[in-house]
């Protein structure tokens, strides 16, 4: 066996491949002959505009005919959304569902539009819909939202910090009028504080109605800055209106044990019956894998304990026009199956931060907006009741693929799906 030594020999020779040291040094150093034009960036979205852009690229014919030329869709509905346009990706999108759910925010039977290009995915998922809708669907409630932003500020010593902290603490009421200030979907529920040194980072938490509200927070967020600046009686030396402490986009254990989004539950209990009928198992071998996998969660170091919230959110979110970056910290949580005195099993999920929302972003984009009509969850009023939903799908996800890997069926579901009519 190999070696650390011997391992890291290998990778050299691997990177150097045919180079000496000196001729691969050579290749890393920065080329300025002929350097290719880099022309300004643009934010408006037009057919002319993508057109000369095509042109200009010196780009294949046909590659221009896939990505725009076969695309009927007024561009100019993209406006805001993307920059540098030149046309668009398709993606497939299948069914999962009807799946039924019994929430405080969503009560029905939901079909549910998954865009993936993962063979085997929404064929899982709609098998765990089917099982949870014979069941008589799942409960599900939205605990706790919020969406922060967490400005820091530097001071000269730890003395000013303090002075500032006692200060900025008692300034809610005036941070929550600034903010107001900036819109009218959010508000300003709270504010913390960490020092670290002569650094202070507050972490403000606002509620963002019915959109995901990244935007919106960091709007309210630079004005109370501006405000702050202006009338702090310690003045900061500077300050930025994101310090990497709210954990945007990036799974984090702050996040984990708090809320960013919309912290969801949903659970079911499914008859023994239909776990043999429709999962090909029992709930005891389910639980017996479960409590293996979250061991194994464990010794991975993972954030949570589950199988693959991720998969479920990512299809969800492109088909729904949600952020797909968000999927790195919405899909943390847990999972827990139980074997009930009956002999039932108990079935539940936990996400504690959803980022999701049903107005802006790319919600209103002709295709996303479809999806999220035909789950009848489009437009204002409907951001807990998707969340909701969406939490109702991970837990169907989660009895699929627990069910296929503790009966030895996963490698032979994808061996059969993801292979059919290819080479």
């Amino acid at each position: 066996m190999a070696g650390k030594r011997d391992l890291t020999r290998l990778h050299a020779e691997r990177m150097l491949g045919p180079d000496d040291l000196a001729s691969a040094a050579q290749r890393l150093m920065p080329d300025l002959d002929g350097l290719p034009e880099v022309s300004q960036g643009t934010a408006k979205v037009s057919r002319e505009r993508m057109s000369r852009w095509w042109e200009k690229s010196g780009a294949k014919p046909d590659l221009r005919k896939i990505l725009l030329d076969s695309v009927t869709d007024d561009v100019t509905a993209y406006q805001g959304n993307i920059e540098n346009a030149i046309g668009f990706l398709r993606l497939p999108i299948g069914i999962a569902g009807p799946l039924r759910v019994n929430g405080l925010a969503a009560k029905g039977d939901f079909l549910i539009p998954l865009a993936t290009t993962e063979a085997a995915l929404v064929a899982s998922y709609h098998r765990g819909c089917r099982v949870l809708t014979s069941a008589g669907g799942c409960s599900t409630l939205v605990l706790y939202e919020n969406v922060n932003r967490a400005p820091a500020f530097v001071f000269k010593t730890t003395s000013e910090a303090c002075q500032f902290v006692v200060w900025a603490m008692s300034m809610f009421e005036e941070f929550e009028r600034i903010a107001a200030t900036t819109t009218s979907h959010g508000k300003l529920v709270d504010i913390g504080c960490t020092v670290e040194g002569n650094h202070v980072y507050l972490n403000f938490e606002f509620t963002t109605g019915d959109a995901s509200g990244q935007n919106m927070v960091t709007l309210a967020t630079q004005a109370i800055c501006d405000q702050i600046m202006a009338t702090a009686p310690v003045t900061p030396l500077r300050f930025y209106v994101e310090s990497n402490l709210s954990g945007d986009k990036k799974a984090s254990a702050r996040a984990y044990h708090s809320t960013r989004g919309k912290k969801v539950t949903a659970e079911a209990i499914i008859p023994a019956e239909l776990v043999a009928k429709l999962l090909h198992t029992t709930p005891k071998a389910m639980v017996e894998y479960w409590q293996m996998s979250a061991i194994g969660g464990v010794l991975s170091g993972t954030i949570g304990v589950h199988g693959h919230f991720a998969n479920g959110l990512a299809a969800l979110y492109l088909a729904t026009g949600q952020d797909a970056a968000c999927v790195a910290e919405s899909a943390t949580g847990v999972t827990r199956f139980e074997v009930t005195e009956d002999g039932n099993l108990y079935a539940t999920v936990t996400l504690p931060g959803i980022m999701i929302g049903t107005v802006g972003g790319g919600t209103g984009l002709p295709s996303q907006k479809a999806c999220l009509e035909l789950m009848g969850l489009a437009g204002a009023g409907k951001a807990r009741a998707l969340s909701e939903v969406c939490a109702a799908l991970l837990l169907a996800g989660e009895l699929s693929i627990i069910a296929a890997l503790c009966a030895g069926h996963f490698s032979r579901a994808h061996r059969k799906l993801a292979r059919t009519g290819k080479s």
